[in-house]
């Protein structure tokens, strides 16, 4: 194959999950549902904590900008296969791949930071409750919130322009329901060290500096814990980080699933069917986790239940 120079004209042929007419239209019905839950679930967050001023606090002023990014985050890649799945026409064009991958790294390296951020929240309320409201003040919550999306703004930027320096050929098919970033690199025609270089450092960055905030936030909670004398004392304290602590397993044991697929096996198929979960199962998990464990939540739901009917 020769080297493709005209990115105008170029379009890559995503394969999916599924080549099957009749697992096609089940897998369109089921991630059709998959959406509507992600987005229902995180709109009625959102609208939970606008409308009730009990809720007006850091915890859940993280809370709505994580809901945020996990609709935006889903909406980067579901529309985009349903579409696929429906029409059965399986080209993305080399524009909407780009910005495909700069909005993926952009919600999902938010969801981590803002993860990060709410382990910190959790910390400052457990070992530090009398200081709060002065330490957690509302100019640094938006300032934590600004930085988070600053920093995922900037890595899915170098991540954009990594992928529109690559040489690409003519044909080229993508074992994904996405553009995924190392599958582009598998691809590519040029020299990818640099881009494997770049990739690596940026994976050190982004992830390791939010899991060692949460690490260390969480080794402080526990600290903070186990030196509470009653049990009744302990588990109160505990079940306020209850909701947080399954996401960050969820979101963080999802993404590792994916990595150690893709390192362990050759197979893109195995590492397709994990991205289901990390990209699409996690964002609709995480309102019903914190709606379902979150009493207050609860409550502001019923409210508006009850002022609609």
């Amino acid at each position: 194959m020769e080297p493709y120079n005209s990115t105008g004209n170029l379009e890559f042929i995503l394969l999916g999950l599924s080549e099957d007419p009749e697992l096609q239209l089940i897998l369109f019905a089921l991630f059709l549902l998959i959406y509507l839950l992600t987005v229902l679930g995180n709109v009625l967050i959102i609208l939970a904590i606008s409308c009730d001023s009990h809720l007006h606090s850091p915890m859940y002023f993280f809370l709505y900008n994580l809901s945020l990014s996990d609709m935006g985050f889903s909406s980067t890649t579901i529309p985009k296969m349903l579409i696929n799945l429906h029409t059965h026409y399986r080209s993305i064009t080399y524009a909407e791949c780009l910005t495909q991958v700069s909005f993926f790294f952009l919600f999902g390296c938010m969801d981590s930071f803002l993860l990060a951020v709410m382990a910190y929240d959790r910390w400052v309320a457990i070992c530090h409750p009398l200081h709060y409201q002065v330490i957690l003040n509302p100019r640094l919550c938006r300032f934590l919130v600004v930085m988070s999306f600053c920093i995922s703004l900037i890595d899915s930027q170098v991540h954009w322009f990594m992928v529109s320096q690559l040489t690409f050929c003519t044909n080229i098919k993508i074992p994904h329901f996405f553009c995924d970033v190392p599958e582009l690199v598998k691809l590519a025609c040029s020299n990818t060290t640099i881009n494997d270089i770049v990739m690596f450092l940026l994976s050190i960055i982004v992830g390791f500096l939010p899991a060692s905030g949460i690490f260390y936030s969480y080794y402080k909670i526990t600290s903070s814990i186990l030196r509470v004398p009653s049990l009744l004392g302990k588990y109160k304290a505990f079940s306020t980080c209850g909701s947080h602590l399954s996401v960050v397993c969820l979101f963080y044991g999802t993404g590792i699933g994916v990595y150690l697929s893709s390192t362990v096996s050759s197979s893109s198929r195995e590492s397709m069917v994990s991205s289901v979960m990390y990209t699409m199962v996690v964002s609709m998990m995480n309102p019903f986790i914190y709606s379902l464990r979150n009493r207050n939540i609860k409550k502001a739901l019923w409210k508006i239940v009850c002022q609609i009917t």
